[in-house]
């Protein structure tokens, strides 16, 4: 178990309950009481530590490596029903952007979301989840084969971005976002999002107009991470905690401004702590929301999505 620098105080206590126990298994000595009231102090510092979490340690906490991934969730919701589907139809496979059908019950779905890696080779191998021009046109591939045959499609956004590299800028990185935005706004069958982890700029963005657009707990969206936010703005990354703070990132934020409908919790201490009541939370509500949206029919779904972001925002004439 890897540990963030402001969860360390819940690793002393972890590590000093382990001692305990030890002790009590390898003499005679009673250590229960001991034990028990470590336990108690330990659940303590969890609540104390976890809520009250700042944005940057949110930040953190989306980018914990343990945190579960497009995949996970993928495999975890669908079991052996799911099959990935490859390619743009014009460049290549882009594998930071991962798509294909899966189920939920007898219910059919069109799962698409960036991934990241696991180790070195498997982050390279994914490109750091960073998606380009062709993954984004694999994703509207997707989503127009699923608007053809009424399928629901689920989006899990977890991005640094999209690839800021020259060759994606040469095959048209802006316009496909664009494109996919445009394109998202009048599919005409339902789109569910859920942000798992980073949403960062126009590489979030991509995937992520939606009828219900989910955000967990311990995730940020925004159009600059606060790194880069910091840089610009105080030619240093010394300041990312102010900028984390300034850039309004937490799902808290989000749902507040109306930019999200919906903050989906997660166990105490991040989904990373309890992955499969984390894939149980968001598979109930893909469900749940996709019933609702069922009753809609494709006209009303594409206005009340049209009408959705086009009250977005504040704006003086």
């Amino acid at each position: 178990m890897e540990y963030l620098e402001f969860e360390l105080p819940i690793k002393e206590l972890e590590e000093q309950l382990q001692k305990c126990m030890i002790i009590g298994e390898e003499s005679d000595v009673d250590v229960s009481e001991t034990c028990t009231q470590i336990e108690k102090k330990l659940d303590e510092t969890r609540k104390d530590i976890y809520k009250n979490l700042t944005a940057w340690q949110r930040v953190q906490l989306s980018r914990h490596p343990n945190r579960p991934y497009t995949m996970d969730y993928i495999r975890a919701i669908c079991g052996d029903t799911f099959l990935e589907l490859h390619g743009d139809r014009n460049v290549k496979d882009d594998k930071a952007m991962i798509g294909g059908l899966g189920k939920i019950g007898d219910q059919s779905y069109m799962f698409i979301g960036q991934q990241k890696g696991y180790n070195t080779k498997t982050r390279q191998y994914r490109n750091f989840g960073m998606a380009n021009p062709e993954g984004y046109r694999k994703a509207l591939r997707l989503m127009k084969s699923a608007e053809k045959f009424g399928i629901p499609v689920v989006c899990f956004i977890d991005t640094p971005g999209a690839y800021p590299g020259i060759e994606a800028e040469e095959r048209g990185q802006g316009e496909a976002i664009a494109r996919n935005i445009l394109e998202m706004t009048r599919l005409k069958v339902p789109i569910i999002v859920v942000i798992i982890g980073e949403g960062a700029s126009g590489g979030a963005l991509g995937i992520g107009v939606g009828d219900k657009v989910l955000m967990l707990e311990n995730t940020w969206y925004s159009v600059i991470s606060p790194e880069s936010c910091s840089s610009i703005l105080w030619r240093s990354w010394e300041f990312k905690e102010q900028a984390a703070d300034a850039l309004k990132l937490t799902a808290a934020d989000m749902k507040k401004q109306k930019l999200v409908d919906e903050i989906v919790k997660e166990p105490l201490g991040g989904a990373h702590t309890n992955r499969e009541k984390t894939f149980e939370i968001v598979k109930n509500k893909i469900s749940s929301h996709y019933e609702e949206l069922k009753k809609l029919s494709p006209k009303d779904l594409v206005k009340s999505r049209m009408e959705k972001y086009s009250e977005m925002g504040v704006f003086d004439e």
